[in-house]
């Protein structure tokens, strides 16, 4: 079958791809760039892409034909705090503008569960959605799903930020909010499983694990799995905003989707029925399982996709394009180079930087640039980085988005995500002499910029010297 993906670079949509390839599908997917696909080159080899937004005006003459089913798996939470309904609701009935000219069979759109009489304004855009995509002319089928456990998700990150780095919490009493988690596996089972399936027509499904559990219950069930015992007091004072900053500074989240997830934590988020786990005959994983199957990806460095490397987890939404030829004029720049000695041990040091490896000189300095620019409404460097070693064009590495890697041409190009008065890239490479380069450039935005600049050149000579220093090194 002839198959549209949307929301391709996305976390559920990274998980889906790889099991509709190995099924024999022919997979066309959707990216508003296709320079920050995170997709390896051999699986690029085996799909079709399509640069489209869905929030501009239809341009039919660039869209595929003939398609059998497409995904909606296309989400705006994270982008606003206020406008993010007016979006969706947007992009949801561009989308059928181009499904209904493709004459696209059947749509299956992954939505939230909206059984509480009283919803958020997440869950009802995502109803409003859901209502807008039963206009179009095709057949649709709507799984309503809960939060999803998995190796990167945005809730199980969340879980796991919480419970390992606040052993003792003073929570608002939305954690008492009951809720249905559902582990990733069964969520990629239930997305092929509807596949021209006409039970499923024109209808719409909770799907849900096994255990309904309030949020405190989830944070004392991981914290046991992971064989540690944490202590959580709820108090009633705490307001929506404090409670949003909480969650911003403790965890790797940003502050619009802190937001918007602090909102929708206060509605009961729980299915009413499991007709299609049983129609599918799909075995629900409980929420223990879930969460050790996670640690078996993420110990093995196996987890495919982060919510983290999604634009949404920063404050970079233009098209990587946009950014990947370094400006030379009006620009303050550093530039180090080294000769080397050993390539491959160089390139690897490249490719290993940021995350838990650190930076390779003053990583204390590192973190308090960090721990300023989350204090500005920054990233800072919780993001971290989803794998130790291999990168992606459009990965989010700390603080930076990844906007070129390249080992064969062994050129690694960052752009700062970072709360700055300018603009900033962060570029390796290595020469046909075995000389490696390193360049920070910087445009800055009027006088405070040109300040800034000179402001930290001295930490500039420290960190950037040891830093080349260091990557050049043997061992």
């Amino acid at each position: 079958m002839r198959i549209l993906l949307t929301g391709a670079n996305g976390y559920v949509g990274r998980r889906l791809l790889p099991e509709l390839l190995e099924s024999g599908h022919e997979v066309i997917c959707c990216v508003r760039d296709v320079n920050r696909l995170g997709i390896d080159k051999e699986t690029i080899k085996l799909i079709t892409l399509w640069e489209v937004d869905f929030l501009n005006e239809p341009n039919f003459e660039s869209m595929p034909k003939n398609i059998d089913v497409a995904y909606y798996l296309i989400h705006s939470m994270s982008s606003s705090i206020t406008a993010f309904d007016e979006m969706e609701s947007k992009t949801a009935k561009i989308f059928n503008q181009y499904m209904n000219k493709m004459q696209t069979k059947q749509v299956i759109y992954l939505s939230g569960i909206v059984n509480d009489d009283h919803l958020s304004k997440h869950l009802q855009s995502r109803k409003n959605v859901e209502e807008i995509l039963y206009q179009g002319n095709y057949q649709l089928t709507v799984l309503r799903a809960g939060i999803i456990v998995g190796s990167g998700s945005s809730s199980f990150e969340i879980i796991r930020d919480l419970s390992e780095k606040l052993p003792v919490m003073i929570t608002p009493k939305w954690v008492l909010t009951k809720t249905q988690p559902i582990a990733i596996r069964n969520v990629i089972q239930y997305l092929i499983g509807v596949i021209h399936n006409t039970n499923c027509y024109n209808q719409s499904f909770d799907i849900a694990g096994p255990d309904v559990l309030t949020y405190k219950q989830m944070l004392q069930l991981y914290a046991t799995t992971r064989g540690f015992k944490n202590w959580i007091f709820t108090v009633p004072i705490m307001t929506p905003k404090l409670s949003s900053y909480w969650l911003y500074f403790v965890t790797s989240t940003s502050y619009k989707l802190a937001m918007n997830l602090v909102d929708s934590m206060k509605i009961e988020v729980i299915a009413k029925d499991n007709r299609l786990q049983k129609l599918l005959n799909i075995q629900p994983i409980s929420y223990t399982e879930a969460i050790e199957l996670a640690f078996i990806k993420i110990e093995q460095h196996l987890v495919i996709s982060s919510w983290k490397d999604s634009l949404v987890s920063g404050r970079f939404k233009k098209n990587l394009t946009e950014f990947i030829q370094v400006p030379k004029y009006g620009c303050l720049n550093d530039h180090k180079k080294i000769k080397i000695t050993n390539l491959e041990k160089t390139l690897e040091n490249i490719w290993s930087i940021g995350g838990e490896k650190g930076w390779y000189y003053g990583n204390w300095m590192w973190k308090i640039r960090g721990f300023i620019d989350k204090l500005f409404g920054g990233v800072g460097l919780r993001r971290g980085r989803t794998h130790p070693t291999h990168i992606d064009n459009g990965d989010a590495l700390d603080f930076w988005r990844v906007l070129l890697a390249d080992k064969e041409k062994k050129r690694l190009l960052l752009f700062a995500e970072m709360r700055l008065p300018g603009e900033a890239w962060l570029e390796f490479w290595i020469d046909e002499n075995n000389i490696l380069h390193q360049v920070a450039t910087f445009r800055p935005k009027g006088l405070i910029g040109r300040l800034y600049w000179y402001s930290l050149v001295p930490f500039h000579f420290f960190i950037f010297n040891g830093m080349i220093r260091n990557i050049a090194e043997k061992k």
